[in-house]
């Protein structure tokens, strides 16, 4: 897969003075968060994050961002900015790091805390800075200036990039609850100021562009877990984003207020809540967390277990719970708290979820049923609120679908902003501010980087196309033995299908079709083998498309003799 706009040239090169920013994901989809932005000839990198496969793509762990850009110039590279702690804008830190391990990392104290962690496990040791809101750092060629911004992780910052070009302010993930559950709220204050100093360029999060008025607040989760806790008479099960401490700290709460005891589940849950009480974002309180081995000592209507899988991952805590595949069974009369709102394209994956664990006779209570979460994302209400405190020069929005980005877009020409200067832009689509302005001046390849098990890069759209005939349409093998001498068969041909409601008998009416079309193209000089493969794989091609109605993936093999 290239860039979208295959009608944009490679752009120029970049002129004297002037800021150049590509967005290597994240423009278009919901994932995989990563921008170079480009000055005086140096790089500065924000957000380095991972989408999650969807069903058309078999077999992939992760996706990547495309890092062939910037794959000759590692060296420019000043600095990775990471605006917070979740999968999305963190996950592909490490892939990038193997090509050049000495780039610093530079984010809030939790941000780095769980990117050392999962460095940890690729054996990488990074140079980092720690940074809080309100600082000012001079990375290389840039200046950045770090504002707190609130969202469904602690510790998320926006950042202002100062350059002779101008003043780039990126929000990162945010939005504008006003009594969050740790009192850090989104800093307008520090927005105005940048207004007033004047922002060039508007990077602003679109991921609920569309979604009217203003998100609602965390602290209303926790009164409705409560009553949840209170109904509830036998096992709670709450599933979760492993980095999401706040909707951790309200079970935990919530837990111990009805005398039960929570579980952890999930190495990625374990590892990521053990960071954030050591450092203090999570406040546990005394005897109520307990080691998932002792849970079946203790009664069903003291125990709750805080798991992964709330987006449907197959291996998940709790997909494989539903499959009856986990050292927990679920049961009747057990409750399942879903407690994350849908990320596009994973709706297919929960609802299967959420039918597996109602079979097994659980009360499952989700977003569409309860009011069990709210969203980390601006509202359209909050978005205007920051284009009329902020009056941007520029605006580009960015982390989201393309009809998030068009929402967006539509809500920035409300304010006043010129829509001539409103840059819709995918990724891969080269944006350069000059002299003020910003506009598109080309594009750049810009694919899906497929993860499958040890392998990075190697799997293609070919080999995913396979994957998906052989899901959808099946297999069929040939075998036949040539004769090197006449070109008669002298074995074979055989059929072998999988995948197929036929038996394999249904194939024996095209066996002497298929000898006699191998006769034939030996005798008008196919001799060659990869010939005569081709020979058998169009006659059955052919057939079985006629008579089964099917276009299986067809693998023939040729042995001469």
């Amino acid at each position: 897969m290239s860039h979208p706009h295959p009608e944009l040239n490679p752009p120029p090169p970049l002129a004297d003075g002037a800021l150049r920013i590509v967005a290597l994901g994240g423009l278009g989809e919901v994932g995989r968060n990563m921008a170079v932005l480009e000055y005086d000839g140096r790089l500065l990198v924000i957000d380095c994050g991972v989408l999650f496969p969807e069903d058309h793509q078999p077999g992939v762990d992760l996706i990547l961002p495309d890092f062939e850009y910037i794959k000759d110039r590692l060296a420019d590279i000043d600095a990775i900015v990471l605006t917070h702690g979740h999968e999305d804008h963190i996950g592909a830190v490490p892939y990038l790091l193997r090509l050049r391990r000495d780039i610093p990392l530079v984010g809030s104290q939790l941000t780095l805390a769980f990117v050392e962690a999962k460095l940890k496990e690729h054996r990488i040791q990074p140079l980092t800075l720690v940074v809080k809101e309100g600082q000012v750092e001079q990375l290389g060629a840039f200046e950045c200036e770090f504002v707190a911004v609130n969202h469904s992780i602690p510790d998320a910052l926006a950042v202002a990039v100062r350059t002779g070009a101008g003043t780039v302010l990126h929000t990162g993930d945010f939005k504008m609850d006003q009594l969050p559950l740790d009192g850090r709220i989104t800093d307008l204050r520090a927005f105005a100021r940048l207004g007033e100093q004047g922002v060039d360029l508007f990077m602003v999060d679109s991921t609920n562009a569309e979604v009217p008025g203003f998100v609602a607040q965390e602290r209303g989760i926790g009164p409705v877990l409560d009553t949840v806790f209170a109904d509830s008479t036998k096992r709670i099960i709450v599933a979760s984003f492993a980095s999401h401490v706040h909707r951790v700290q309200q079970v935990l709460d919530a837990a111990h207020a009805h005398g039960r005891r929570v579980a952890l589940v999930g190495r990625s849950m374990v590892r990521n809540m053990a960071i954030a009480s050591e450092l203090g974002y999570l406040k546990v309180p005394d005897g109520v967390l307990v080691d998932i081995k002792k849970i079946d000592d203790l009664p069903d209507d003291e125990i709750v277990l805080m798991c992964t899988g709330s987006q449907g991952e197959p291996m998940a805590a709790l997909s494989r719970m539903a499959n009856n595949d986990h050292r927990v069974s679920v049961g009747f009369g057990d409750t399942v708290i879903l407690a994350s709102s849908l990320i596009p394209g994973n709706e297919n994956a929960v609802f299967r979820i959420i039918n597996g664990l109602t079979r097994l006779g659980a009360r499952v209570v989700h977003s569409g049923n309860a009011k069990v979460h709210v969203s980390g994302h601006a509202s359209a209400g909050e978005l205007l609120y920051c284009y009329n405190i902020l009056k941007p020069r520029n605006v580009m929005p960015v982390h989201g679908e393309v009809r998030h980005l068009v929402a967006n877009a539509a809500l920035a020409v409300q304010t006043g902003v010129p829509a001539d200067r409103v840059v819709l832009a995918e990724d891969g689509v080269v944006v350069d501010l000059v002299d003020g302005r910003a506009s598109v001046v080309g594009a750049v390849p810009c694919g899906y980087v497929y993860v499958d098990g040890s392998s990075v890069g190697e799997i293609t759209e070919v080999e995913l196309k396979d994957r998906r005939i052989l899901g959808d349409e099946g297999f069929i093998s040939i075998f036949a033995v040539v004769s090197s001498a006449d070109g008669k068969v002298l074995a074979g041909p055989q059929i072998h299908a999988r995948g197929f409601a036929e038996q394999d008998a249904v194939f024996e009416d095209i066996l002497p079709d298929l000898t006699r079309a191998l006769e034939e193209a030996s005798a008008t000089g196919a001799t060659d083998v990869h010939q005569l493969q081709q020979v058998m794989r169009r006659v059955v091609g052919r057939w079985v498309s006629n008579r089964l109605r099917r276009r299986p993936m067809i693998i023939p093999v040729v042995v001469e003799a």
